[in-house]
């Protein structure tokens, strides 16, 4: 039986979304990363707010001014 996770933990986050622990807690300490929830001592990031984040993400590169080359 396959069950389907509902919240991941940082390391499971930072693997799925191809970047570093330390660049998520660089995130989380200016504000950008994703809410994340305590769990019986665990933090974990649930797929709402996964999909959350990532959406600011794209939302944000989008209104963000790009650099001439």
């Amino acid at each position: 039986m396959d069950i389907e996770r509902k919240a991941n933990s940082i390391p499971e986050f930072c693997v799925a979304h191809g970047i570093s622990r330390s660049t998520f807690y660089n995130l989380k300490k200016v504000g950008k990363a994703p809410r994340t929830m305590h769990v019986n001592g665990r933090e974990l990031i649930s797929v709402e707010a996964q999909a959350d984040w990532r959406k600011a993400c794209e939302a944000e590169a989008i209104v963000a001014p790009t650099e001439a080359a």
